[in-house]
């Protein structure tokens, strides 16, 4: 929902002026609020129990809780920061990665030795998916692959983000779903290609929201030889915010198309949403749907969603304490 990551990783690594971007990202998500008050008494989100079918075995606990500090993958300090306050390192750590960008072997190091497994975002930010498509990147990719498998380790790997919506140039209605199809298996082939096996595709989406231009994600559905797990990106904005309307639809929306295990790639709740409040909802949800984790954008953007407040603090550790065990 939240489009700030490729925003701020393309001010780092490109001249490019981003103004025009975030205001069509604020107008689009002030009419999702609107749309999402004005709608909530009708439940036009009535989901009030997880899709997944009723378990015989507890519920497991969560494999991934992850981060994503700005500052990576030049710096591990603010991963070890948040780690600091939540009481224990993270399992998973992203970060963004310009089109061209080599993959980050320093940084992954420093994330293995912390225990934590890597999860790299490829963002083609104005790149012709055809292209890609067509081979004109693959030196690009196949150097990418060969670091990426002399660094032995497993590493997750996802390519346009959020394609379902429209405020990236690789997004919906700015390049056709079959280009997008297209582009990312040649990827996919071409990492296969140079015996990088140590890697798990992380096909990775935005939240539906169907009055607010964003569709469901069948039409950029690369097929299940491609992908390994799916990514759902959403964010708490307000108070009467809460998991099961928030990625619900979407999550009964990807079982539709693949049982792959699902993460939640990137999600967070502002000081505005009631953070201390949102956060054992966020834990408890990600539980019900059985899903892998989530990777927590500590960071601003439109909101603070940084974990600063003691309140904050004390409520995730909690959580962490509660959800990492299986359920009884």
């Amino acid at each position: 929902m939240t489009r700030e990551p490729g925003v701020a990783q393309a001010n780092l690594e490109s001249a490019a002026p981003q103004k025009s971007r975030q205001v069509t990202w604020f107008r689009k998500h002030v009419i999702v609020v609107i749309g999402a008050v004005l709608l909530g008494a009708a439940a036009i989100f009535a989901v009030t129990r997880p899709s997944t079918p009723a378990r015989v075995q507890p519920a497991p606990p969560m494999r991934y809780l992850g981060v994503y500090q700005p500052d990576a993958p030049a710096s591990y300090s603010g991963v070890n920061h948040f780690a600091q306050a939540i009481g224990r390192q993270p399992d998973l750590v992203c970060y963004y990665s310009a089109w061209l960008k080599p993959f980050q072997p320093s940084f992954a190091a420093t994330a293995a030795q912390h225990g934590a497994t890597l999860l790299v975002q490829i963002n083609p930010l104005n790149v012709s998916l055809a292209a890609i498509a067509s081979g004109q990147y693959d030196a690009y990719l196949r150097t990418f692959a060969d670091q990426v498998r002399s660094y032995r380790k497993p590493v997750i790997l996802s390519f346009g983000h959020e394609m379902n919506g429209s405020w990236y140039s690789w997004g919906n209605t700015r390049t056709p779903p079959a280009t997008f199809k297209a582009a990312w298996r040649h990827i996919v082939q071409q990492f296969r290609s140079q015996r990088a096996n140590n890697v798990s595709w992380l096909w990775t989406i935005n939240i539906i929201d169907t009055r607010g231009g964003i569709p469901a994600p069948a039409p950029w559905w690369p097929g299940s030889s491609y992908v390994n797990l799916v990514g759902i990106d959403g964010y708490y904005f307000g108070r009467s915010w809460s998991f099961a309307p928030l990625f619900g639809p979407t999550i009964r929306a990807v079982h539709a198309l693949t049982r792959d295990p699902i993460l939640i790639a990137e999600t967070g709740a502002g000081h505005i949403a009631g953070q201390s409040a949102k956060i054992p909802d966020l834990f408890a949800g990600v539980r019900a749907y059985g899903l892998l984790g989530f990777v927590w954008f500590d960071a601003v953007a439109i909101q603070d969603w940084r974990l600063t407040s003691p309140a904050a603090i004390v409520a995730f550790r909690r959580a962490v304490k509660i959800y990492e065990r299986p359920a009884s």
